[in-house]
């Protein structure tokens, strides 16, 4: 669950106790419950007041503010929690608010998506810092995908093309943040590498959200993969192959690390769908669990049927609905877990 910094402090210093108090309530309510909740301090969304001083863009605003707020949340609700995962997909963050333009600010501007990936990445990296030591786990959410290029015709020329996009999105979305927690390195296109030695080993767990993979054109726009896959109603084919790739391509550039699947699922109407959906990704899971890949966890995305942003309720990631009836899926993963 997330923790929504603007409703416990919606102005800068004036805390709101009822709404603290509400968070603590639910953690105690499912501790009773036997559930064990991983707390999420930023997913897309920023007080007004913080992001008016320039957020986590803003070096003396990120290292004043969101420490505080990181330090107030984990000694407010450290004892309720049982692991953090500070900072949502950053690089999904940086790209809808500074690349795409579809969230605040509403920017489109490649060297702008560029310095707030930076910055949201050094955020996550003041969370970890803060968090740490706690004795409580601290886990990466790393939005992921398998990236192939694509070609639509047999040109030699547009195929180097797709190639050369491709290892740019492959910088942006992989080497980015697995060259700082592997290396101390931050790098990313067009921006000065920074060497930051703290960051290597930074992170208890590896942890990375997967819907689908992409294919890459050599002018800049992405397809479907596989290119003869089911899409669904977001537009995007959900690949259950493409978790074993990962997974995969993480132990091998992360080694010793362990992993965690903080996001699965998908979001289709046809739980049928879905059923053969997980029931194909856990085998993957699996599999690469028998081929030595440290797995640690699969949180599936979501339990229940969610608000999906500019999407409404019109399309469903949930096992149980929105009256709390559980679908073919909630018990294929009840069974699922069990058997664990």
């Amino acid at each position: 669950m997330s923790i929504e910094w603007a409703r416990i402090e919606p102005a800068e210093g004036k805390r709101d106790p009822a709404e603290i108090e509400r968070y603590k309530q639910i953690l105690r309510t499912a501790r009773a419950a036997g559930i064990h909740v991983w707390a999420c301090l930023h997913h897309f969304s920023l007080p007004c007041w913080f992001a008016d001083s320039g957020g986590f863009l803003d070096d003396a605003a990120r290292s004043r503010y969101w420490r505080r707020h990181v330090a107030f949340v984990a000694d407010t609700f450290g004892d309720l929690v049982f692991g953090w995962k500070p900072i949502n997909e950053p690089v999904a963050y940086a790209a809808v608010g500074w690349l795409f333009g579809a969230l605040p600010p509403g920017i489109r501007d490649r060297t702008q998506f560029y310095r707030a990936l930076r910055a949201t990445l050094l955020a996550n990296h003041d969370a970890w810092q803060s968090l740490r030591g706690g004795g409580k786990p601290v886990s990466t959410i790393m939005a992921l995908s398998p990236i192939f290029p694509g070609v639509r015709s047999d040109d030699k020329d547009e195929r180097a093309r797709a190639e050369q996009v491709a290892a740019v999105f492959d910088a942006v979305y992989w080497t980015s943040w697995i060259r700082a927690l592997r290396d101390g390195v931050l790098a990313l296109p067009g921006l000065p590498e920074d060497r930051i030695p703290a960051m290597a080993g930074s992170f208890d767990l590896i942890g990375f959200s997967y819907y689908n993979a992409l294919t890459v054109y050599g002018d800049g726009k992405t397809g479907v993969y596989p290119p003869d896959a089911r899409v669904g109603p977001m537009q995007y084919a959900p690949w259950s192959a493409g978790m074993g790739i990962l997974l995969r391509r993480l132990a091998a550039e992360l080694p010793g690390r362990p992993i965690l699947i903080c996001e699965h699922g998908i979001g289709t109407t046809d739980d049928a769908w879905r059923v053969q959906f997980l029931t194909d990704s856990l085998r993957s899971v699996e599999q690469a669990i028998d081929d030595g890949v440290d797995v640690r966890g699969f949180f599936h995305w979501t339990g229940v049927d969610n608000y999906e942003w500019t999407y409404g309720w019109d399309v469903p990631f949930g096992l149980f609905d929105r009256s709390r009836r559980p679908k073919d899926s909630a018990a294929l993963i009840a069974r699922y877990a069990r058997s664990a």
